[in-house]
C-alpha cells in the first residue's frame, strides 16, 4: 500500500501516518494498545469508525513484518 493512500476518510488519516506510529511503538505485544496510540496519535476512526477494521488488519501486518 502506498504512504499516501488515505485509510481514514472522516480524518483524512494515510497509510504512511498510520504506519509511522507503529513504527515508533515500543510495546508491539497488544494490538489493541497499539490501536490506542495510533487513534490519539492521528485521530483516525473517531468519526464515523468505518475504518477500525481496515486499521486493526494494518497494524497486525505492520506488526507481524517486525
Amino acid at each position: 500500500m502506498e504512504s499516501g493512500t488515505i485509510i481514514c476518510n472522516c480524518k483524512q488519516v494515510t497509510y504512511g501516518q498510520i504506519e509511522n506510529v507503529v513504527r515508533e511503538e515500543k510495546n508491539i505485544s497488544n494490538v489493541v494498545q497499539v490501536f490506542d496510540d495510533v487513534q490519539k496519535q492521528t485521530h483516525c476512526s473517531t468519526g464515523c469508525g468505518g475504518c477500525h477494521d481496515k486499521i486493526m488488519d494494518i497494524i497486525a501486518d505492520l506488526l507481524y513484518q517486525r
